[in-house]
């Protein structure tokens, strides 16, 4: 049996979240590299939550997706920024 794969339809609401060391300017370089691939990107589509002892942060936003392309532009870049530890 063959596994299907899950087909998005675009535009959706998508969330990500984006881990990374909670250091000076991580989540306001996160959320520029987000806006620059979805300008739309509202404030109340952001929410932190730190890990238990404070040492990492995670960013969870919400954007409207418009395409597979715009999603891995999205996540390539925070790979690239070097900032990140882990993209879901």
């Amino acid at each position: 049996m063959e596994k299907e794969s899950v087909q998005i339809e675009f535009p959706c609401r998508y969330p990500i979240k984006i881990m990374g060391l909670d250091e000076d300017g991580f989540s306001e370089a996160i959320i520029e590299i987000i806006r620059l691939h979805a300008p739309e990107l509202n404030d109340e589509d952001i929410s932190f939550r730190p890990s238990r002892h404070g040492r990492y942060l995670a960013v969870n936003v919400t954007i409207l997706a418009k395409g597979v392309e715009q999603l891995q532009n999205i996540f390539d870049d925070l790979k690239a920024s070097g900032r990140v530890a882990m993209v879901l």
